[in-house]
């Protein structure tokens, strides 16, 4: 149950409000100069979006998952670079530490993390390796009571800018799969720590990627997550049902903004004498958006009531991503077959989207991860 129906209206609304009349409209500057702008980024640490699902104890919100989705959805219906700056410190880059590190550890990074002093990122993906755990290839060798980082990460969000970030490395070379790798925490000023070039690439503008190398990147032995090796991969899945069904919302609110989109064009546009709504395969492309979109906002609520509840969602976190990330982009696709020829003109949102949505598919785990998880899910529990 949402704890405070009253307050949780007054914060959607807010945040609302924010997305319509200071987000939305800085869409195209924020893709044109690839950057949000220092001003919009203040505001939405003092609207509080670094800290939505961390404790109040240490300076969030402490957003259930169903209120969290809410949130997300409204979120979404603005250029997903605007929600990637805070998402990974509300999602992986605290999570981890919350639920596995040590009070020390919560103490020192988490209440920054919520107020957005620090910027997180989370280095798992490497050049070889993605969500295959055996060929993780970075190690960590114990010295003294320093760990030695070497190893690349790539596609790492926020990597540009980050504070902190939250290592998965390999602490025993001898075990090949998940059992061998461990957590660390290592701030962005460490030496051996170095950041690759921005990636250019195909939308989310204002979104930074990059690789982050580790050279001999000595971290304290105490930066391990709960202080304990070989934990690292099993803190990453215990923050994945969170994360999925958080995009997953995401994907809800943009796919929404698609249709709004969509709808506003087609009853002022005419075509052969008559608005564009009127036509009757125009009709159906908004009625089948509109049907998937309310299917995927139906998903994501459900599966957060339920996590909300105690229940396990796992095999139900992936299905909303597999659902929703797909479904978006036939969402997108459909927005600017409707729009036409000015579909394809940057002038117009929907062109912009079309490119952002791509990226729903392949983070936060792959449509075919997910289609892997659900069934390896459901084999097991009748075998």
């Amino acid at each position: 149950m949402i704890r405070d129906p009253e307050l949780l209206d007054q914060l959607v609304d807010t945040i609302s409000r924010f997305v319509r009349e200071r987000l939305i409209p800085n869409e195209a500057r924020l893709a044109e100069e690839d950057a949000v702008p220092s001003g919009l980024l203040q505001e939405m640490k003092e609207l509080g979006l670094f800290g939505l699902s961390i404790p109040e104890e240490y300076g969030g919100l402490g957003l259930t998952m169903e209120e969290e989705a809410l949130v997300a959805m409204e979120i979404g219906k603005t250029s997903p670079a605007f929600r990637s700056i805070f998402g990974t410190n509300n999602g992986i880059g605290a999570q981890g530490i919350l639920i596995d590190g040590t009070p020390e550890q919560k103490k020192k990074y988490v209440p920054r993390l919520a107020t957005g002093e620090l910027l997180s990122s989370f280095c798992l993906t490497e050049p070889d390796s993605g969500s295959d755990a055996a060929s993780l290839r970075t190690t960590a060798v114990r010295d003294g009571d320093h760990y030695v980082l070497n190893g690349t990460k790539r596609y790492i969000t926020n990597g540009p800018e980050a504070d902190l970030f939250t290592v998965m490395a390999r602490t025993d070379p001898g075990n090949k799969g998940a059992g061998g790798i461990t957590a660390f925490i290592v701030e962005g000023g460490t030496p051996g720590l170095k950041r690759g070039p921005s990636d250019n690439k195909m939308g989310q503008k204002g979104a930074h990627t990059c690789d982050i190398i580790f050279d001999d990147c000595r971290v304290p032995a105490e930066n391990i997550i709960g202080g304990k090796e070989g934990q690292g991969f099993k803190t990453a899945m215990k923050v994945l049902d969170r994360g999925r069904l958080h995009i997953s919302a995401v994907c809800v609110g943009v796919a929404e903004r698609l249709v709004e989109e969509s709808l506003n064009y087609a009853i002022e546009r005419k075509q052969f004498g008559v608005r564009l709504a009127d036509h009757q395969l125009i009709q159906a492309m908004l009625a089948d958006s509109k049907t998937e979109a309310y299917a995927g906002r139906t998903m994501v609520l459900d599966a957060a009531r339920r996590k909300d509840a105690g229940e396990k969602v796992s095999t139900l976190a992936s299905c909303c991503k597999l659902f929703c990330a797909e479904m978006v982009g036939r969402v997108a696709d459909r927005a600017v077959q409707v729009h036409g020829g000015a579909g394809y003109m940057a002038e117009y949102a929907v062109e912009r989207f079309y490119r952002d949505v791509r990226l729903f598919r392949i983070y936060e785990g792959t449509t075919q991860i997910q289609q892997v998880v659900i069934a390896r899910d459901m084999v097991r529990e009748v075998s």
